[in-house]
């Protein structure tokens, strides 16, 4: 090939090629539309580095909890469940997750950067009166399964919570079945139970002549197949609802 014509094959193909560092070069990652639940997602977010939640959204805002990225009963993953998304008064993106701690619905904002986010259309509703529990995705029912919920003397609260934790007792026999699943939700009655904060909790039984009644603490049991085929579907994070 003469030199003149491969310099000009040279100068096509380079013109054909993006230039380095341009958006062609690199395409961009959408970031998730991270926001507040509906009743067909919800966002939550795995800690991956221990953070202060605060009252307001930025680094001078009141303290309200510290969240360790180790779930402290179980000793797995902290996941959270998001409420609100916000620009910080440092320029990050801060969202609000419910906290795990008294009083119940309490809030705090941390960095949406020390977390990994993810969804689910999973969401359950506690109908006290019904003494019924409901599974739904994305608005629609999967399951619905009989429980037992506090005595008249304990219980269970009220309000939007959602799943802390998720404990397998590996235990099946134990009176409180294979499979714990504690709320950000505690007892209005109870400070502290069996050694507890008085944290409530979504479990199986020993005593399952007792579902249908209410005879708990505080916490909804469940039979035991009920709650192993939740904990097949349901993970930390997942919204709970407990209306009268």
């Amino acid at each position: 090939m003469p030199l003149r014509a491969w310099f000009a094959a040279a100068a096509a193909l380079a013109a054909a090629l993006p230039a380095a560092g341009t958006a062609a070069a690199t395409p961009p990652v959408a970031e998730p539309r991270v926001g507040p639940p509906t009743e067909r997602i919800t966002w939550t977010g795995e800690v991956l580095a221990a953070v202060t939640a605060r009252a307001a959204p930025g680094p001078s805002g009141r303290r309200v909890a510290v969240l360790q990225p180790i779930a402290p009963l179980g000793g797995g993953l902290t996941v959270v469940q998001i409420e609100a998304r916000r620009v910080g008064t440092d320029g990050r993106e801060w969202v609000r997750v419910r906290l795990p701690i008294r009083p119940n619905g309490t809030q705090g904002w941390i960095p949406l950067d020390v977390l990994r986010v993810s969804s689910t259309a999973m969401r359950i509703r506690i109908d006290l009166s019904d003494r019924r529990l409901t599974l739904l995705r994305a608005g629609r029912t999967v399951r619905r399964v009989r429980v037992a919920i506090g005595a008249p003397g304990t219980p269970t609260p009220l309000g939007r919570f959602a799943v802390a934790e998720m404990i397998r007792t590996r235990t099946p026999g134990a009176f409180i079945g294979p499979v714990v699943f504690p709320l950000t939700g505690f007892s209005e009655t109870l400070n502290e139970y069996a050694g507890g904060n008085g944290r409530v909790a979504m479990h199986g039984t020993s005593v399952p002549h007792l579902l249908g009644t209410r005879a708990s603490h505080g916490c909804i049991r469940m039979s035991n197949a009920d709650v192993v085929a939740l904990s097949r579907i349901v993970r930390p994070g997942t919204p709970v609802q407990i209306v009268p």
